[in-house]
């Protein structure tokens, strides 16, 4: 199921396209019931999130930006509100970004689950695993493989997951890779929900420290990781965010907000 068909099952018929990607404009806990709905109607839905960055690369990538047509996309931080707000005069409802929002969805879900775990290290994915079975002892954590891996190798790993046949597969590689890996081997023989993570298994590993809540909730965590690892994220945040915010004004001067309806 992709954002349209969610739109038109589930009635949540408001969405924002930002520089070309849709993505749904939601209350959590709303985000936690649609989710745990299309997993009790064993509807297969790729789920990612739109940040700057995210909507940076899908500007420059249009294989990239293609894939994410077919993904359900949740809001995921301050840049996609500014550009929510400048285009349609108000922030997306919610900030959903996948690192909180993830392990909240699953311990939001009381039907007990198979959740799969595929990417980072082997030692991070084994700690998140630990970690989110503490936090939703009520299903069944397993870590597929590592992130590292050869096309040679991604048959096996793919018949793996098909065995499993999770509930829930995150996948872990950063962006754009794992929506791509999403699109082009995982389909409803593999999963019913397969959710495209970023950093989630690092974060929950302990390995890349979050923000203080105080940062967090003043919506500046990027300034934090840019803090913590500037050699690697300088690029995303000092140039990235000001690119990513004169293409928002460049879409509202050109043309306004593009009609969601409009794209399929």
């Amino acid at each position: 199921m992709n954002m349209h068909a969610a739109r038109s099952a589930f009635g949540f018929d408001t969405l924002k396209t930002i520089l070309g990607i849709s993505v749904l404009a939601i209350r959590w806990d709303d985000a936690v019931t649609l989710l745990s709905r299309l997993v009790a109607e064993r509807r297969f839905t790729k789920v990612s999130f739109l940040n700057a960055h995210n909507a940076n690369l899908a500007c420059s990538d249009p294989v990239f930006a293609e894939a994410l047509d077919d993904f359900l996309v949740l809001p995921d931080g301050v840049g996609v509100d500014i550009a929510a707000k400048l285009l349609y005069g108000a922030p997306f409802p919610d900030n959903l970004n996948g690192t909180d929002f993830v392990p909240a969805f699953l311990q939001a879900s009381t039907r007990p689950l198979t959740v799969a775990l595929l990417g980072a290290t082997q030692v991070n994915a084994e700690a998140a695993s630990v970690k989110l079975s503490a936090l939703a002892v009520q299903h069944k954590f397993v870590v597929v493989h590592d992130g590292y891996f050869s096309p040679a190798e991604e048959p096996a790993i793919v018949e793996r997951i098909a065995r499993l046949r999770p509930d829930v597969l995150l996948v872990a590689m950063g962006v754009p890779r794992q929506e791509l890996w999403i699109a082009r081997h995982i389909d409803a023989r593999h999963c019913i929900l397969s959710i495209a993570v970023g950093a989630l298994l690092d974060f929950l590993s302990g390995t890349v420290p979050r923000a203080p809540l105080w940062m967090r909730r003043l919506r500046l965590e990027w300034l934090f990781r840019l803090w913590i690892e500037p050699g690697r994220l300088w690029r995303r945040y000092v140039v990235g965010n000001p690119l990513f915010l004169w293409r928002v004004l460049k879409q509202k001067l050109s043309h306004g907000p593009r009609p969601a309806e409009a794209r399929r």
